[in-house]
């Protein structure tokens, strides 16, 4: 072998030994999403809310870098039982009010007394005439408007309005989805539900509760043509189609409102139990998937989990959650389950009429 090539084979090995001396660092793990649990004491759910903020990294963490945000409430109906506290929206308006924050309250309840809801019978509608008025109600009714009023927060009805065309790629029902130009211009997003059990999705938390962006003078009250779509892709006909308008609209926070839950036969029928929690996290899946494990629902028993999963929306587990606060174990409570049903069996009684 020449001698230039020998020295240069020495040489290589050398380079080689030497850079085996130092160890690779492994590639460093993503952090984990946060979530956060508190206890509300004293029924001080405002101090409960910025506690359960303070342990994602507060306020001006949260919001940095946004400007406009947008508060969505579960106001499903124009019943207190079965919807978002405003104490709860008051407190995070506040938050972010004093962190210089532009924010509103948006919301396309399903059904109102007097409206589309008239004795035993929900009918579904386009009707602007029929919606406006029916949103205002709901507004009043809920507390809302006042709440509005005095914190000097404007009130979006997300029925009509400026309505603008939203992609949503790989989506599973919706190529495009029509919504409310305030939520898709908000710089965050933020889902408020009330905590509870649904006879369609299993559970309805923070992801569930976008079906509220839905504008009903496009997918019509209670959301009856929404329904059908999604119910020709998987039969509950609300859950693909929850992971589709949570890639269109993107939102940034969940608080889940725990402080009085529902099981059962929710979104309405079930039964109040006082919990008095909040929930909150920026990452949607991971927020709801904390809140149904303190409902005793585990990850593989709710399809939204399993359509996020297949959409790529991680995490997948609660191993992949960072939960602060109080521990899960601590604060569970095993839910009464919903009698699941699906679409086309609850579609004969709701919404089956069009007005």
């Amino acid at each position: 072998m020449a001698l230039e090539e020998l020295n240069r084979r020495e040489f290589l090995l050398a380079g080689a030994a030497a850079l085996a001396a130092f160890p690779v660092a492994a590639a460093k793990a993503p952090p984990k999403p946060i979530v956060s649990i508190v206890r509300i004491r004293d029924d001080r759910i405002d101090a409960a809310v910025e506690e359960a903020i303070d342990l994602l990294g507060g306020i001006k963490r949260v919001t940095r870098g946004k400007d406009t945000i947008l508060l969505k409430p579960n106001l499903v109906f124009d019943q207190r039982h079965a919807t978002t506290k405003p104490e709860v929206v008051r407190a995070l308006a506040r938050l972010m009010k004093g962190a210089g924050k532009e924010v509103s309250i948006g919301e396309a309840s399903a059904a109102a007394t007097g409206f589309n809801s008239k004795g035993m019978e929900v009918f579904r509608t386009r009707r602007r005439d029929v919606l406006d008025p029916m949103q205002q109600h709901v507004f009043d009714e809920l507390g809302y408007t006042e709440l509005a009023k005095a914190a000097r927060v404007p009130l979006v009805n997300l029925h009509s309005g400026e309505l603008v065309d939203v992609k949503v790629p790989g989506a599973f029902v919706f190529d495009t989805l029509t919504l409310h130009r305030s939520v898709a211009e908000a710089d965050l997003l933020c889902s408020v539900p009330m905590m509870k059990t649904h006879q369609l999705a299993t559970v309805t938390l923070g992801m569930k509760n976008l079906v509220g962006l839905f504008p009903g003078t496009v997918y019509q009250a209670v959301r009856g043509h929404m329904h059908d779509v999604a119910a020709e892709v998987e039969p509950t006909g609300a859950s693909a189609v929850v992971v589709d308008v949570v890639r269109a609209s993107r939102p940034g926070l969940v608080v889940v409102d725990a402080s009085t839950a529902m099981e059962g036969n929710g979104p309405s029928l079930g039964s109040l139990v006082k919990m008095d929690l909040i929930v909150a996290g920026e990452n949607p899946v991971a927020a709801d998937m904390v809140a149904a494990s303190v409902m005793g629902f585990a990850a593989k028993d709710v399809p939204t989990f399993v359509w996020a999963g297949k959409a790529g929306l991680t995490p997948g587990s609660l191993d992949e959650i960072d939960v602060r606060g109080e521990a899960i174990e601590r604060v569970r409570r095993v839910f009464a389950r919903p009698q699941l049903a699906e679409w086309k069996h609850i579609r004969a009684y709701w919404g089956a009429k069009e007005i």
